[in-house]
């Protein structure tokens, strides 16, 4: 891919999909299954995390050795029946299709497998305005290690200072700071401003509509 002037790296579940809550309550469940009482708060805190890292992070490294594997397919079986029930946020497939207009490289940054991108994607319905896709496949390290971002960014063939990395939650924030990349927090995962702002979002916006909003308006607004 020819290097692009200005990147705009997208996180997806919380971002541009109403998924996050889907997350928690099936991670919960799958947890529950398996004899883990682990409150929503909590793992709502996690979300954002690989799913090995979540687990690691909620019952320890032992146990995310010993039952990460099963915990995740677990997990994937239980939200696996919302796939064609998914929707986009607010505005979210029009805030990608302006960037691109706008000469913004957009690319997704998900750890996502496959199936589950596909159902996320026809959500979004922007396909025309995503130029590539970063997957938990492509790096050894999950968010927030900046190693998503940073392969997002060789995707799109621009550096570090010309991108932005926009996220939901603490781990995205992390992982953009670490990348290099100016962060963007929105609210609309269900993590506080403040939370956002410690972890390095420059800026923070309600949704994909209020960050759209915010965008200089052209000749054709």
């Amino acid at each position: 891919m020819a290097g692009s002037e200005r990147a705009a790296v997208f996180d997806v579940d919380g971002i541009l999909v109403d998924t996050n809550h889907l997350h928690v309550v099936t991670w919960w469940e799958a947890l529950r299954q398996a004899g883990h009482p682990v409150t929503m708060h909590a793992v709502h805190r996690a979300v954002g995390l690989a799913s090995g890292d979540l687990v690691a992070h909620l019952l320890g490294e032992r146990t995310a050795r010993e039952e990460g594997e099963d915990l995740s397919a677990a997990h994937k079986a239980l939200y696996a029946p919302y796939f064609e029930r998914l929707r986009a946020l607010p505005e979210a497939g029009r805030l990608l299709r302006r960037l691109a207009s706008d000469g913004w490289t957009v690319v997704l940054a998900t750890s996502a497998g496959e199936d589950e991108l596909s159902a996320l994607r026809r959500a979004i319905d922007a396909d025309d305005a995503i130029e590539a896709t970063a997957s938990a496949d492509d790096v050894s390290r999950g968010k927030p290690a900046p190693d998503p971002v940073r392969r997002a960014l060789d995707l799109a063939g621009t550096p570090p200072e010309q991108a932005m990395f926009v996220g939901d939650t603490v781990w995205d924030m992390r992982a953009g700071s670490r990348a290099g990349v100016r962060c963007v927090g929105l609210l609309c995962g269900g993590i506080p401003r403040a939370d956002l702002e410690e972890a390095g979002a420059a800026a923070v916006f309600d949704d994909p509509a209020d960050l759209l909003a915010s965008l200089p308006r052209g000749p054709r607004d």
